[in-house]
């Protein structure tokens, strides 16, 4: 089977790290493409068998074969149709091993007849530098014949630069009907705990009751990740977080998180409310777990309650699951562990037995009043509830990994 056939509707994969090789296998469930071009950019292992070992084998999934057939289903076959390319056959899916391009716009893609490429090194997150830089880019993609790249990650670019007009940062379920094939051809996936957040977010802006929101802020308590050292080691020059180099298997390290800076790209009505995130690295393989804070102003009603409390809030999220984020909000009334949402095939998990809410008043008075042009001999109060908000999300496969396939799949729709 020939996978540079210019008729394969084929997908490109950059990287065969954590993400990659969970999109390999996302896709090759899917089976929307055709084929699935692989970029390793250097040898693994001594010999084929031990590539193909990287891909059937997972510490914290299994296997290929268990994510594809179940406990009990049986093997996924496996074949080898061409040993020197190498060419694959994973479940009835053609995949192609490239190894020796390390720099995007050095890998062929129009020779392969890759239109989308999802770039999923971690390395290449500034859409703003050109190939002609001389350094490896994630624009060079495009320069190798692709016509989408999707990175894996947040875009950081660097200095004053703002983001050009062909790239866009995107969520599946929250912006992604946004997507013009015209115009963006460098798109950001933004990063696991966006997508979770932003999934919590999305019903409670879009209800009455809650969308006046006048502050919030979330803490992630966050699975390890392989940017953390296994060991203690010597923090490299110039580095700013020492914590960063401490044991994630023997520490809770405080962390930063990008997320609500994040969030306003993909729901730019949250740039009014004053939005603060930090991240908690926990010693776990995956599953995180967000803890939002939202302070609404609320009503009283006629007896003289909040029109805000926590059975508002879980209704809120149980119509969101029932209805426009069906698949990708779940609404769970029992008392979960980490462990239970590994596999979760949603963005997030609303654990509704531990949301809680209290209302208080914000007093006004006269004399603050009097700043602002208001003239009364009368203390003002505002009611304001606090609620705290719980969600669950699987930071590799389930929660992140699904959404970044399913905007996969719907930009190649859009662009083939």
């Amino acid at each position: 089977m020939n996978l540079s056939l210019r008729n394969k509707n084929l997908l490109g994969i950059n990287g065969l790290g954590r993400i990659g090789k969970l999109v390999l296998w996302n896709q090759i469930h899917l089976k929307q493409f055709e084929g699935i071009v692989v970029n390793c950019g250097r040898d693994v292992g001594k010999e084929l068998d031990d590539l193909l070992q990287v891909i059937e084998t997972d510490s914290t999934y299994g296997s290929i074969h268990k994510f594809l057939r179940g406990m009990i289903g049986g093997k996924v076959e496996i074949k080898v149709l061409d040993k020197d390319k190498p060419l694959l056959e994973i479940d009835g899916v053609p995949v192609k091993i490239l190894r020796h391009a390390r720099d995007p716009k050095d890998i062929n893609w129009l020779n392969e007849g890759v239109k989308i490429v999802v770039d999923c090194t971690g390395n290449f997150l500034d859409p703003t530098m050109a190939s002609e830089g001389g350094k490896p880019c994630l624009r060079g993609h495009l320069d190798a014949g692709a016509l989408k790249v999707i990175c894996s990650a947040p875009f950081k670019i660097k200095g004053t630069a703002q983001t050009p007009s062909d790239a866009k940062t995107m969520i599946y379920g929250i912006n992604h009907l946004e997507f013009n094939p015209a115009e963006h051809h460098i798109i950001s996936a933004a990063s696991c705990t966006t997508t979770g957040l932003s999934h919590m977010i999305k019903p409670l802006l879009e209800n009455a009751h809650t969308s006046r929101i006048v502050t919030a802020s979330m803490s992630t308590i966050h699975a390890a990740t392989n940017t953390q050292s296994i060991l203690d080691s010597v923090p490299k020059a110039a580095a700013s977080d020492l914590r960063k180099s401490r044991s994630i298997m023997n520490n809770i390290i405080l962390s930063t998180t990008g997320a609500a800076k994040a969030l306003e790209l993909v729901m730019p009505e949250i740039k009014h409310i004053g939005f603060m995130a930090d991240s908690v690295r926990i010693p776990t393989n995956t599953v995180s777990l967000i803890n939002l804070n939202v302070t609404f102003y609320t009503e009283m009603d006629e007896l003289g309650e909040p029109r805000i409390n926590r059975k508002v809030i879980n209704d809120v999220y149980k119509a969101a699951a029932q209805g426009p984020q069906k698949d990708l909000l779940v609404f769970s009334e029992r008392q979960n562990v980490s462990a239970d949402l590994i596999g979760s095939m949603a963005a997030i998990t609303i654990e509704a037995h531990e949301t809680h809410t209290r209302t208080g008043f914000i007093g006004f008075p006269p004399d603050v009043l009097a700043k602002q042009g208001l003239n009364t001999d009368k203390q003002l109060e505002m009611p304001v509830t606090h609620a705290k908000i719980f969600g669950w999300y699987d930071n590799e496969l389930g929660s992140y990994v699904n959404c970044l396939c399913k905007l996969t799949n719907y930009i190649a729709g859009k662009s083939l």
